[in-house]
Parts: structure tokens; C-alpha cells; sequence
């Protein structure tokens, strides 16, 4: 393998965007969690809805701060490392950027101050009301980021130039390209199951401790709740959404499911040694037939192997099969854990006394993490060797910089991310284990009214001598 600045440019990109999407992942669901757990405070008035709020909204804000500063590093690198990328694309993705930053950054730093620090300064609606708008928020970043890079995935409502530069001819399709819808549901529904397993591990932590604690029975119901629901709702929409990828990117299936041969009736293949240089599996297990009902809905569909394309057209197939069964194999662990939970709800003395439950939701705390990074290796390896797909090679977008400047940025990404962004994630760490009932995340206000009661209620101060 060359090590030369194209792949070490890939690399670091690829280094990057893998540590700032765990934390979207994390946050837009967290802020639509803070949401709900602000609206049930504020109608029932159970202080511990209150304190779940506080406890979680810390997690919240150092989590937001770390996806905002590997965010911007990101920006930062389109320019340096693939500013050929950049030239020829910026006028159709550069606005679909800007858009996510006045649309949805702007909307959650502006009211990111009042959901922080305002709860006792401004009435309870309003604060309700900057929680929900927070929550927008980063739901209207998802929209703009999933919009430009399924644009990149399934180019449309564009014209080159002679150049080589790219330019809009109907926005419409430039934002709605024909497989954002169910990439952006698949990205919003493993935002909220990536949270939801977050929150389980935490109270299921702090429930093998103490099975009374009522903030973390709480959480760990509301969590079982959305993972029991989610996770079988992403199955299908995962299902749909690689049903568009046999019609648009078949290059890409082929790699997903190591097709080498064109062919009816594929099998699938739930272990594989797929092996580029080989041109074939050195070895595989598979079910006759399953293969082809899976990626068209017919079992005598005809699905092209990876033979139909050009070697230089074929992703690289190792890294996309098996990074698409890490993502498919912990989304069925997900499902079961949700059936679980939820048949321990029902019929069971609750999964806060099911100690077997609780130490399986406490190991299913990063599955969440896992697959949104295998997901976005699936997406994006397997799209090469294209960074537009069938507009722009990956080889033709990179900067003309040398291996040796690379190499040295690369590996200061490297040192700076594991000491800043391990620092960040232990600080987190030490939060969930404390649970929210520490010293020091007690609200103030013990008698669980809504933020911004406080002040308002407050007796008035005894005149001296009286």
C-alpha cells in the first residue's frame, strides 16, 4: 500500500469526521430527550423529571462543545486537503454548508445560552421553548448535512461547465436528491437510538447499585420505550434505503454483500474473506437464494457483481462488508434488547430487578456509537472511488500537497484528538457514574416546580425587627 498524500489525506479526513459524529449522533437526540424530560416536568411538576433535566443538560453542553470544535477542524480541511474538491464544488455544496450554519448552528447557539443559563432568569414557557428550539435545531443540522452528502452520494439538478466546475440548475433537486428522505430518517432514527442506549447504559449502571433509584428507573424506561420502537423502525428504513443503493450505487452493493459474479438468485453471505487482489471470497458461509430477496425484494432478481465494473470502479469490498455487518449485527442486538426491556416492562417485576437486562444494557451503551461509524464507513467507502459519485474521482478532488505535509498534520490530529477528546469523554464518563442525584446536580428547587418558579414564588424578605 502507498501511503501517498491521497491516502493520507483520506485518512485523516476519515479520522476526523469518525470522532465529530459520535457527537451529533449523541446530541440531536439528547436535545430532543431534555425536551421531553422539560415538558413532563413542567406538566406534572415530579421533581424528578427536574432533576434528570440537570443531570443530563451538563452531558449536553460539554458533548455539543466537542461536536462543535471537531466540526469546524472539518470545515478547515476541505480547504487544505481537497481544495480541488472545493473549487469545482462549491457552488452547488457551499450554500447547502451555509445554509446549516444560519439555519440550524445559529438557532442552537442562539438559544443554547437560555436552555444553559437562563432557567432562572426567564419564565418557564420560554425556557420550555428554547429546549424545544435547541432540539430544532440540531434536528435542522441533520437535515442540511445528510442533504449535501446524499447529494454527493446521488448527484442531481446540476450541469458542469466545461472546466469542470459544477453549478445548480434546480435547487429543489440539488436539496431533495432522490435518496435524502430515507438517509435522513435512517440518520435521525440512529441519532435517538444511539442516545436512548446512552441513557440505558447510564441508569442501568446506577440501577445495579441501587434498583430504587427513581430518576434512573425513570430514564431506563423511557430509554427501553424508544429503542424498543426505533430500532425495529430502522430495520425497515435501513431496508429501504439499501434498496435505492442497488439502483443508484450498485457498485456499492456489490462491496455490501461481496458479489462477485453477476448473477440470479445471489446467495447471502453472513461471513466472507472478500479478496480484491483475488477477485472472489477465500472462503464464506451463505444462505442460497436470501441474497438477491434481500437487495431487490425477489429471490430470481439479477443482481451485478463487482466483475461488472471496472477494477478501478470497484470500492474497496473488505471494509464495506464487514463494517455493513458490525452496523447490521448490533442493530439486531438493538431490537433484541428492545423486545427484552420492553416484554420486562410488561410482564415482568421491571428491568430495574432484571440484573441480566441491566448488564446488557450497560455493554449495549456504545453499540449506538459503533454503528453510526460503520454506517458512515459503509456509506462513504463505499462510494469510492468516487467523492462525487460518477461526477468527480476521489484521486482528482485532493490538494497538491505533498505526503510529508500530511503525514505531519495527521499525526498531530492524532495526539491533539486523544488528549483533548479523551479528556472531554472521561469528564462525561465521571458525570454518568455520579447519576443524577450528586451533590452537585441537585436543583435549587426541591419542591420540583419548573424553572423560573423560583424566583417568582419566592417569599418576600422579613423587615427588620418585625
Amino acid at each position: 500500500m502507498d501511503f501517498d498524500a491521497l491516502l493520507l489525506s483520506r485518512l485523516q479526513f476519515a479520522f476526523t469526521i469518525a470522532f465529530h459524529i459520535i457527537f451529533p449522533s449523541f446530541t440531536i437526540g439528547l436535545a430532543s430527550f431534555l425536551a421531553v424530560l422539560e415538558g413532563l416536568w413542567q406538566a406534572t411538576g415530579n421533581a424528578a423529571f427536574q432533576r434528570l433535566y440537570l443531570f443530563w443538560i451538563k452531558i449536553f453542553a460539554i458533548s455539543f462543545g466537542m461536536g462543535v470544535v471537531s466540526g469546524v477542524v472539518m470545515s478547515y480541511e476541505i480547504g487544505t486537503n481537497w481544495s480541488v474538491y472545493a473549487v469545482k464544488a462549491s457552488p452547488v455544496i457551499g450554500p447547502l454548508l451555509a445554509f446549516e450554519v444560519l439555519a440550524a448552528f445559529f438557532l442552537e447557539a442562539s438559544f443554547l445560552g437560555v436552555m444553559l443559563f437562563g432557567w432562572r432568569k426567564v419564565g418557564p414557557k420560554l425556557h420550555f421553548a428554547a429546549t424545544v428550539l435547541v432540539a430544532l435545531g440540531t434536528l435542522t443540522s441533520a437535515f442540511w448535512i445528510v442533504s449535501a452528502n446524499s447529494w454527493m452520494q446521488h448527484p442531481s439538478g446540476f450541469a458542469q461547465l466545461a472546466d469542470g466546475t459544477l453549478r445548480a440548475t434546480s435547487w429543489m433537486a440539488v436539496i431533495f436528491s432522490p435518496t435524502f428522505p430515507t438517509r435522513l430518517e435512517h440518520m435521525v432514527l440512529a441519532a435517538y437510538l444511539t442516545t436512548a442506549l446512552s441513557v440505558g447504559a447510564a441508569s442501568a449502571w446506577r440501577l445495579l447499585k441501587d434498583a430504587e433509584e427513581t430518576e434512573s428507573c425513570i430514564a431506563l424506561k423511557m430509554a427501553i420505550g424508544m429503542f424498543a420502537i426505533a430500532a425495529p423502525l430502522q430495520l425497515l428504513v435501513g431496508d429501504a434505503s439499501g434498496k435505492q443503493v442497488l439502483h443508484v450505487q450498485p457498485a456499492k452493493l456489490a462491496a455490501i454483500e461481496a458479489f462477485w459474479e453477476t448473477r440470479t438468485e445471489q446467495p447471502f453471505h453472513i461471513v466472507a474473506w472478500p479478496d480484491r487482489a483475488a477477485v472472489g471470497n477465500r472462503f464464506e458461509v451463505s444462505i442460497p437464494r436470501l441474497g438477491s430477496w434481500i437487495t431487490a425484494g425477489d429471490a430470481k432478481a439479477e443482481i451485478k457483481g463487482l466483475k461488472a465494473f471496472a477494477p478501478q470502479d470497484r470500492p474497496p469490498v473488505f471494509i464495506v462488508f464487514w463494517a455493513f455487518r458490525v452496523m447490521v449485527g448490533l442493530g439486531v442486538a438493538m431490537i433484541g434488547l428492545g423486545l427484552w426491556g420492553a416484554w420486562l416492562c410488561w410482564r415482568g417485576p421491571g428491568p430495574q430487578h432484571a440484573r441480566w437486562f441491566l448488564r446488557a444494557s450497560v455493554a449495549m451503551g456504545p453499540a449506538g456509537f459503533v454503528a453510526v461509524v460503520a454506517g458512515w464507513v459503509v456509506a462513504e467507502v463505499g462510494r469510492q472511488p468516487y467523492v462525487i459519485y460518477g461526477v468527480l474521482r476521489t484521486a482528482d478532488a485532493v490538494s497538491p500537497v505533498s505526503r510529508g505535509q500530511v503525514s505531519v498534520s495527521l499525526v498531530a490530529f492524532m495526539v491533539i484528538y486523544a488528549v483533548v477528546f479523551s479528556v472531554g469523554a472521561l469528564y462525561i464518563l465521571r458525570l454518568i457514574a455520579a447519576g443524577p442525584l450528586a451533590p452537585h446536580t441537585e436543583a435549587p428547587m426541591g419542591d420540583g416546580r419548573p424553572p423560573g418558579y423560583a424566583l417568582a414564588a419566592a417569599p418576600p424578605e422579613p423587615e427588620a425587627g418585625a
